[in-house]
């Protein structure tokens, strides 16, 4: 008769010695049996399937190089949680990060109207000039941009000891050269077309008021530096920050289809001030955010969804280059 196994689970961080091993078991340990998969998680509106030489391995194989260790019971040693979602922080660092953000947006709001003062350009005036108005909004919107980002990489490679964009979400495309070359170009289509489709309910449905944004997009110039900052930098921070922070960390509590949903709702809430008064573009927003989502958790990388939103918001850049009269049927974020 064989000694019992104290082996203890191979995802809890310890591992014991069988002692007294019996003859007759060496036939049977020889081969060991296959895994199971590990059961999607509940609500899950993708099928993730494990990898099939992942087998027993040790916790964190499939996570990115770099990623320290944790003890029993942590993310790590959750072996039914999909590797997509295995991320180092919580909801108490959602909620830091949400603190950093608006300690950001009031210091750089402050600096910015003590800049413009000292300019000669009293904040009264600033609210009642487009031009003004339009450069202090993208001149704002690039200082918390960059302390946000700082603050992650911060996180990541200080706190976590961990590689800054594979631990955010930032993976290659799966598959060689030439597919991955057509997957992108499918993904900035499909953005276009998105955009396309969101340009045509907007005018079926246009606002009853003035949209905000629009105060913005009456002076050339202020136009054109919020636009350009709308492609080259707002896809990479908001990326990065919704569907590469707060997305993992919304699914594995309440799982995928809660997480598609819930982070694309407020993706598309918090620019509801631009669109203030024009409702249906709120909710069409709403809806891109869930769209943007979608394609990161089915693809399973944060650079699936920036294309679509690159591509989306160059639609907006296109529009007012060749037309130089704003964008009233368009949905900007």
């Amino acid at each position: 008769m064989s000694a019992p196994d104290d082996r203890r689970d191979p995802f809890s961080g310890a591992s014991g010695a069988r002692s007294n091993p019996d003859p007759s078991d060496a036939n049977s340990s020889s081969e060991s049996p296959e895994s199971p998969e590990p059961a999607p998680l509940d609500g899950a509106i993708l099928s993730y399937e494990s990898s099939p030489t992942a087998g027993a391995a040790a916790p964190g194989a499939m996570l990115p190089q770099g990623l320290p260790p944790e003890g029993p019971g942590g993310w790590r040693s959750n072996r039914f949680l999909d590797p997509d979602l295995r991320v180092p922080w919580g909801w108490a660092d959602l909620l830091l990060l949400v603190i950093i953000w608006l300690g950001a947006m009031a210091i750089s709001a402050i600096l910015l109207a003590i800049l413009f003062a000292a300019r000669g350009v009293a904040w009264t005036e600033v609210q009642h000039s487009s031009r003004d108005l339009g450069f202090f909004v993208v001149i704002d919107q690039l200082i918390v941009s960059v302390v946000v980002l700082l603050y992650l990489w911060a996180q990541a490679r200080l706190r976590f000891n961990a590689p800054f964009w594979s631990t955010l979400g930032w993976h290659k495309l799966e598959g060689s050269t030439w597919p991955r070359v057509l997957a992108c170009a499918g993904f900035v289509g499909l953005g276009l077309l998105l955009a396309f489709c969101v340009q045509l309910a907007s005018s079926v449905f246009p606002p009853k008021t003035k949209l905000p944004i629009e105060n913005f997009l009456q002076n050339p110039e202020a136009a054109l530096a919020l636009m350009i900052m709308s492609v080259l930098l707002a896809p990479v921070v908001e990326e990065t920050v919704f569907r590469g922070y707060i997305y993992p960390v919304v699914a594995r509590t309440f799982g995928v289809s809660a997480g598609v949903i819930g982070t694309g709702t407020v993706f598309g809430l918090l620019h509801a001030e631009q669109l203030w008064g024009g409702w249906v573009q709120i909710a069409l927003l709403v809806v891109v955010g869930i769209v943007f989502t979608w394609v990161r958790a089915a693809k399973r990388t944060v650079l699936a969804s920036y294309l679509l939103h690159v591509s989306y918001n160059s639609l907006l850049f296109i529009g007012f280059a060749l037309s130089g009269a704003g964008f009233r049927s368009l949905v900007h974020h």
